[in-house]
């Protein structure tokens, strides 16, 4: 079971963030302040994207958005969290390919989940997939990792969990699942071997190619 943001996909660039910022006229670290403050409400589609640049303009004392700026701020945002982990998108395949169940389970509001669906064809190359838009839940919640689990048909000591937040890992340590902290495909590497009778991580661009692996992700 995959995270999304920071595991198949690689963190947002200072470009991404200063792209979204420039919108607003104002500097990256003070766009960042903000932020975060209400993504998770707009994870689990309590906000709608309206509502949480509003409330982001509010917080930060600036005027609203007008509808073109509203659109292109959140392009902005989804593109930053488009940029595919080819090395981890190619595990997965592998690990699908071997015979294993795989799923996505992940925070995210639905835009960025539309333009992921739109967007890239490998994001379906999974067995199941929940996103928190989707169900109004969000990790670390117990509950949207006992949907996951329902929909692979697994029970928790049968699937492994990675992640990049503490808190995640250790929600589905708490339900029996095999979690690990991911941080870089090498660390996932180390963390496997020995201990999880799984393939390998992949190690070269040709070993990705070869699954089919779409360019530019």
């Amino acid at each position: 079971i995959f995270d999304y943001g920071n595991v198949l996909c690689d963190p947002q660039t200072p470009e991404d963030v200063d792209a979204m910022a420039g919108v607003f006229g104002i500097g990256r670290l003070r766009f960042e302040e903000f932020y975060w403050r209400k993504r998770v409400p707009y994870d689990k589609s309590e906000l709608t994207p309206r509502e949480y640049w509003d409330d982001f303009c509010v917080m930060a004392g600036l005027p609203m958005l007008s509808g073109e700026k509203l659109q292109q701020v959140m392009d902005y945002d989804s593109r930053s969290w488009s940029h595919g982990n080819a090395a981890m998108i190619a595990w997965a395949r592998q690990l699908r390919a071997s015979g294993l169940k795989t799923a996505v389970l992940s925070n995210m509001p639905l835009p960025l989940r539309v333009y992921l669906d739109a967007t890239y064809d490998w994001l379906h190359d999974f067995d199941y997939r929940v996103f928190s838009c989707d169900v109004n839940l969000v990790k670390p919640q117990s509950a949207i990792y006992e949907l996951c689990l329902t929909g692979l048909g697994v029970a928790p000591g049968d699937a492994l969990f990675l992640d990049d937040r503490p808190d995640n890992i250790t929600a589905a340590r708490d339900l029996g699942i095999h979690g690990l902290l991911f941080t870089t495909p090498e660390s996932v590497h180390a963390e496997i071997d020995g201990r999880y009778s799984i393939p390998r991580l992949l190690k070269s661009a040709s070993q990705e190619g070869a699954l089919g692996l779409p360019a530019g992700v």
